[in-house]
């Protein structure tokens, strides 16, 4: 196996995954509840088969085979979208540790991926709260008239 000379890790490259992940959660957030609980585990899923052709041959497939159930039961719960990357996180580190960034043109993709997924491990596991607040408002009054009755 030959590894992949990686740049430094500076300030900026760890920032900057942070701030994407920052600009996704802003733009799903945009997407009204319960829909973007489904969109969003349709999109770990996905991430789950991002790397079937980086590197570690057949074990690329059980990895995504589990990434599909932990999406499939986080269509219902956004524990189990926050666990999903969480998942893709520690599968994104093995990449880059064994020199198989996930872009093979950036060596430090896989690295950067992983610092993005953790930011959106928190926003999940905090049950992905709109900071937009219009977004899910009339879900909220929905609630609370139904509640009131």
């Amino acid at each position: 196996m030959t590894f992949q000379p990686r740049p430094d890790i500076t300030w900026p490259r760890l920032i900057a995954p942070l701030i994407a992940a920052g600009v996704a959660i802003l733009l799903l957030a945009l997407i009204r509840a319960p829909a973007r609980r489904r969109f969003s585990a349709i999109l770990v899923g996905g991430a789950g088969a991002a790397y079937l052709s980086g590197g570690f041959g057949l074990l690329e497939l059980p990895f995504c085979a589990v990434m599909t159930l932990v999406a499939y039961r986080g269509l219902t719960d956004n524990r189990f979208i926050g666990a999903g990357w969480v998942m893709h996180t520690m599968w994104d580190l093995a990449h880059h540790l064994f020199g198989h960034p996930i872009l093979p043109f950036l060596p430090l993709s896989s690295f950067g991926c992983a610092i993005c997924d953790l930011g959106l491990a928190a926003w999940y596991f905090a049950d992905a709260p709109s900071p937009w607040p219009w977004v899910d408002r009339r879900g909220r009054l929905a609630k609370a008239s139904a509640a009131g009755s």
